[in-house]
């Protein structure tokens, strides 16, 4: 017997990468930084006072906002913080989709978009992405009456950014809010921040698990409008980011030079790796993102599997367009010319 409603009862919920127990493997399987954080970071870290843990934090997590405002252009009030890009996502649904109503979102995406759907007893609207995994020019009219469209750019899983032309021709013509999840924009050549200025109902979010070498922290971060920052102020949790994190993330943001040193080495390995693989046989899609989409010349869930057995995790997906790919988190360069190596065995 479930005592839980029958909206949760029916779901499977949202399954995370495997996180490996026992025999030690390469993690190439949750898009993690390889690289540590910012030593300013860490200085923060060590310089905290404990002692004021005893007191709730500041409700708004004022000093990420600020830094975040100050990086990017914006003031405070166009700044909205979560217990990771997450927990910015059900504020979303929680504040702009009723019970009973719709959420359009794209797919092939991240899979978290119907579970958060499910969560809040709403329909799915996913609108396709085209034959390159890009919006398609109609987005905004096969989302229907949604109130809410969710895009991730750089996409999730695979790794293609949609043209910036076309997103913003969705902001324009989409008269719900528009959400461009920025997980993985800082390794990318653009980005939307300047949506959010140019429209009203554009929200663009990010966080300092992946660029920023902070995935154990959580903490994610959205800007938009100020009446929008204002309604999902309304839904926020009051302390949903606590006191270590705010500063910690406060000081991550304010040494960008450290994050942009971490990224333009994931991005050449990333280089590496796509030119290796294609020689290997592999079809590479074009990534924006910490992470290739690969399409070996066996079968995807065979090459994940003996992958495995060589010591190596990434991330299959067993789903309609996609299950014919592995995807391969950028690590350290000696970490990619091993995994080469064992691609070579049991890729091709």
């Amino acid at each position: 017997m479930s005592y839980a409603r029958s909206a949760i009862a029916r779901i499977a919920g949202y399954v995370p990468g495997e996180q490996p127990q026992g025999k030690p493997l390469i993690k190439l399987n949750t898009n993690e930084n390889p690289y540590p954080p910012s030593p300013k970071v860490i200085a923060a870290a060590r310089e905290f006072d404990f002692a004021r843990l005893r007191l709730y934090p500041e409700p708004s997590a004022r000093i990420v906002r600020e830094a975040a405002a100050d990086l990017y252009g914006f003031t405070p009030e166009h700044v909205i913080c979560g217990n990771g890009s997450d927990d910015l996502l059900t504020i979303a649904l929680r504040t702009f989709v009723d019970q009973g109503g719709k959420l359009a979102f794209t797919t092939p995406s991240y899979s978290l978009y119907p579970v958060l759907a499910d969560l809040q007893g709403a329909a799915c609207q996913p609108v396709e992405l085209d034959s390159d995994f890009n919006l398609p020019a109609n987005a905004a009219e096969l989302a229907g009456d949604a109130p809410l469209f969710i895009l991730a750019r750089p996409n999730a899983p695979t790794g293609t950014n949609t043209p910036k032309a076309g997103v913003r021709e969705l902001c324009r013509q989409f008269p719900g809010v528009v959400w461009i999840d920025e997980a993985y924009v800082d390794f990318s050549d653009d980005d939307c921040l300047d949506l959010a200025r140019e429209f009203p109902n554009v929200v663009v979010s990010r966080t300092l698990s992946k660029s920023y070498s902070l995935a154990g922290l959580r903490l994610g971060l959205a800007v938009a409008n100020p009446a929008l920052i204002q309604e999902m102020n309304k839904v926020r949790d009051s302390y949903n980011v606590d006191m270590l994190t705010q500063v910690i993330g406060a000081a991550a943001l304010r040494d960008t030079d450290a994050m942009r040193t971490n990224a333009s080495r994931i991005v050449a390995t990333r280089a590496w790796l796509a030119a290796e693989l294609t020689r290997l046989g592999a079809e590479i899609l074009p990534s924006a993102a910490n992470f290739l989409f690969a399409k070996p010349l066996r079968p995807a869930a065979d090459v994940f599997a003996d992958l495995r057995v060589r010591g190596f995790l990434v991330r299959y997906f067993n789903l309609p367009r996609i299950s014919e790919y592995i995807r391969i988190t950028i690590g350290h360069q000696a970490d990619m010319e091993a995994f080469a190596k064992a691609f070579a065995e049991c890729g091709r």
